[in-house]
């Protein structure tokens, strides 16, 4: 009898579960642990907290997928509202570590800029359903402000990697939501022409004593650095010359798992966290990038899918900008890793260690989720 309850706990519990996405995030996370036993191997109990990291992740995919979307459309101005409170909090009483103003006290310590990630495509979601039907050129106006302010104050900290991915989940909802290409294309031929000037100007603009406006001086090193990593070997571009020779050491099918020599020989820095992807790449070469790559592919045309179907505005635009986030972090980690793009702290989704992000991701995927699930009980 006792067996039975637990049977059918489970099986409840499991009911509002999207299937296919449940199948490819487990796929992930499986992946996470056999990469991080291995990058983790002389650094006794992450693989432990990574454990719990998932089981604390499943929670909140769990319950959140059994919110109706009707309660997330109440909690998206409440949501956005403390997380610039807690933003502006940061910049004025902030604690400091590294260099950066990033953290608040409040009994304990908290990262506000994470709250973001999820409060961001909610709240601009939420404010298009309300003009569903009446979108009008200053609505984007008002998105982009409203996109603006906390991105802004996450750029003062400075965290560029995290007002990246925020900036992104806006910038997706903008988009979806109806953003014509007549304003999308002349910005892109700007940032085209701006990055072909910058790779054009590398030597001048890279020269000791000039300096750039707005930008760190980190932000800078970074990007001379990704243009030419071997202007500081041993500094900067450490990280992107050792991970680069990581992956091409993989060749075709790997070095095999607990083999790689970048990896246990401690050349690659991060190797657990965000440059986990080069400790992969080395043990099992192109052939594991491509199952890899396969697996990110399927839970973005699964999030898509669900978007497509998803019944109201608000899920359409919240499904479609949550399942691009996960694009993001895999392209924007991917990239760095590999050197064509600056070193910025995205780690890889539900493969690199760590709590705050993990639980994150597990958000989105259970706002993934209660979509899916709002849609079946509609045609049941």
């Amino acid at each position: 009898m006792d067996r039975r309850r637990v049977l059918s706990f489970i099986k409840t519990a499991l009911t509002g579960f999207d299937k296919p996405l449940a199948l490819i995030v487990f796929l992930l996370f499986a992946t996470g642990i056999v990469a991080l036993y291995s990058a983790a191997i002389d650094m006794p109990g992450r693989v432990e907290d990574q454990l719990r990291n998932i089981l604390l992740s499943y929670l909140v995919m769990w319950v959140i997928a059994y919110l109706p979307t009707q309660t997330l459309m109440r909690v998206a101005v409440p949501l956005y509202t403390v997380g610039v409170a807690l933003l502006v909090a940061v910049a004025m009483f902030g604690l400091i570590r590294k260099g950066a103003r990033r953290w608040l006290y409040v009994g304990m310590v908290i990262q506000p800029s994470e709250i973001m990630k999820i409060a961001m495509p909610l709240m601009l979601a939420w404010y298009f359903q309300k003009r569903e039907g009446s979108v009008r050129w200053f609505d984007f106006v008002l998105a982009l402000v409203l996109l603006g302010v906390p991105v802004g104050l996450i750029a003062k900290q400075p965290d560029l990697g995290t007002g990246l991915l925020v900036m992104a989940a806006g910038l997706y909802v903008i988009y979806f939501a109806g953003l014509s290409w007549k304003i999308i294309l002349p910005l892109l031929a700007i940032a085209v022409v701006a990055i072909t000037a910058l790779v054009s100007f590398e030597h001048d603009i890279c020269a000791p004593g000039v300096t750039w406006p707005i930008l760190h001086d980190y932000q800078q090193h970074r990007i001379c650095t990704l243009l030419d990593p071997t202007t500081d070997p041993l500094g900067k571009g450490f990280h992107t010359i050792q991970s680069i020779i990581a992956i091409g050491s993989g060749g075709l099918f790997g070095k095999g798992w607990l083999k790689g020599t970048q990896t246990h020989l401690e050349f690659i820095p991060e190797k657990h966290t965000d440059f986990i992807f080069a400790v992969f790449s080395e043990e099992f070469g192109l052939i594991g990038n491509a199952v890899l790559l396969v697996l990110y592919l399927l839970l973005i045309f699964r999030g898509l899918y669900i978007a497509a179907n998803a019944p109201t505005l608000f899920s359409r635009l919240l499904a479609g900008s949550i399942t691009l986030i996960f694009f993001t972090y895999a392209f924007v980690n991917m990239g760095m890793v590999s050197g064509i793009l600056p070193v910025v702290g995205v780690p890889l989704p539900l493969l690199s260690y760590g709590g705050t992000a993990l639980v994150t991701l597990g958000m989105g995927i259970g706002i993934l989720m209660s979509i899916s699930r709002q849609k079946r009980l509609i045609q049941t």
